[in-house]
């Protein structure tokens, strides 16, 4: 039946994926803001993994089961996966809302669990949403384009950290920069606003009155542990290729996950010589001066300078996080012609090796701007990463089981991050000499054996017609 999708038109697809911006922004703030608020309140390097554990975790439990669950959903009013989408982006926007309002520790964790259950919530049925629309040979460009989206919200979150820095100074009595708040507010606005327009402008497909029956039928037989008995039976008879694509993912997403992690740190010791040392021994001299305590003026004016330096390896992580993104968002569609020629899998396997490259350039660049030019390939590979390995496995998804399978490609995302999160502190500590150059390093390495794992993947050919 999925080959006898209507062909829809570039506005319809664009229309279709503009929601992708406003979750992606959301998500741009925790690549680039959250590390660094984390660091605002108090939290050490070796802490951060383990304080990220909420996107593996809720991305591992939710994204299956609202797969599963918008497969068996059908509402004439509501649809199939928008209300799974609408719900997501609007815990989504009060999470990001609240967020900058953290006072402690526990509570800026707290709100990230809320956050990444809310964008897990939206992000699977959006994805399958995509795949129920297209037929297969518009897949490709429908997915490039969702890249596309995804492209524009990171970049823009990440370019409103970089400039409200530039104009907005003062800080909240926790340290938090008031410039961090703004782009907060943006994203709550933009993650509701975009997925109600995608909502709005782009109806769903109606079952078939034979669907319909099996629908009300299965949900007649229904329990609570129907979706967890849908997601292993799923996994049980799980198509070849998605067995591939997880080994792809298990490197891919642990170095992503360091690199998300750890550039900030790197860059405050590569671009700005900054120890952490420095940073704990700065903090508690401002620490001490907002108390009232009788601090030295040559002290305060030193933590000061390192205070500075810190905002501004935010900054200059905002900026190349953005520079890559503004890549994607240029890129993204470009990759469609050099698929269809060369092949989607080749196309990745270029794009996966570009993006080691970079990695492996950035801990020797010593200039702020010509660091920016490694992330013209990472811009690259995370278009296609974010587009290409959807439609090379799209054929071999069953179209009734496209919203749990989507959900077990996340699983396949999220268990290499939840991985991470609970060994990476320690390979980081006791390994890597606590240094986030070897970690950038080791993410590179990662890359490179995420390209070779490509070529196993036996990928269907489509027709172009």
């Amino acid at each position: 039946m999925k080959n006898k999708l209507p062909q829809l038109n570039f506005w319809q697809i664009f229309n279709m994926n503009v929601g992708f911006f406003g979750i992606q922004y959301s998500f741009g703030l925790q690549q680039t803001a959250i590390n660094p608020i984390y660091s605002f309140l108090g939290a050490h390097a070796e802490q951060l993994p383990i304080l990220n554990l909420a996107g593996p975790v809720t991305g591992l439990v939710i994204q299956p089961l609202i797969g599963a669950m918008s497969d068996k959903t059908w509402s004439p009013k509501w649809g199939r996966r928008k209300p799974f989408f609408m719900i997501g982006a609007l815990f989504c926007s009060l999470a990001l809302f609240a967020f900058p309002f953290s006072k402690e520790l526990w509570m800026a964790a707290g709100l990230l669990w809320i956050l990444d259950a809310a964008n897990n919530t939206a992000m699977e049925p959006y994805r399958a949403f995509i795949g129920d629309k297209l037929p297969e040979n518009q897949q490709t460009f429908g997915f490039q384009m969702q890249s596309l989206f995804v492209g524009a919200g990171i970049t823009f979150a990440n370019l409103s950290l970089f400039f409200f820095q530039k104009y907005f100074g003062g800080s909240s009595e926790t340290g938090i920069p008031t410039w961090v708040y703004y782009s907060f507010f943006i994203g709550a606005f933009c993650s509701i606003a975009s997925v109600g327009w995608s909502v709005y402008k782009t109806p769903e497909n109606p079952p078939t009155e034979e669907e319909l029956a099996k629908l009300n039928l299965e949900k007649e037989h229904s329990n609570f542990f129907t979706p967890f008995i849908e997601i292993a039976n799923a996994i049980k008879d799980m198509p070849k290729i998605l067995w591939q694509l997880a080994l792809v993912y298990l490197f891919q997403w642990y170095a992503l996950f360091i690199y998300w992690q750890f550039l900030t740190p790197m860059l405050k010791k590569t671009l700005f010589g900054l120890t952490e040392t420095d940073e704990t021994k700065s903090s508690k001299i401002l620490e001490l001066a907002q108390k009232g305590s009788n601090v030295l003026s040559t002290d305060l004016s030193w933590a000061n300078q390192i205070s500075e330096l810190v905002q501004k390896a935010v900054g200059q992580t905002g900026l190349m996080n953005g520079t890559y993104n503004i890549v994607t968002m240029i890129t993204a569609l470009m990759l469609v012609p050099l698929a269809m020629k060369f092949s989607t899998k080749k196309v990745h396997i270029a794009a996966l090796f570009g993006t080691a490259i970079a990695l492996f350039m950035l801990p020797f660049i010593k200039n702020e701007y010509f660091i920016l030019f490694p992330m013209i390939l990472f811009g690259i590979g995370w278009a296609a990463i974010m587009g290409l390995p959807y439609s090379m496995v799209s054929p071999d998804i069953p179209a009734e089981k496209r919203g749990v399978y989507m959900g077990i490609i996340n699983m396949m995302i999220v268990i290499p991050m939840l991985i991470q999160t609970i060994s990476f502190g320690f390979i980081y500590k006791n390994l890597l000499g606590s240094n986030p150059v070897n970690a950038i390093l080791l993410a590179g390495v990662l890359f490179v054996l995420a390209s070779i794992s490509v070529t196993f993947m036996k990928v269907k050919k489509v027709n172009s017609q």
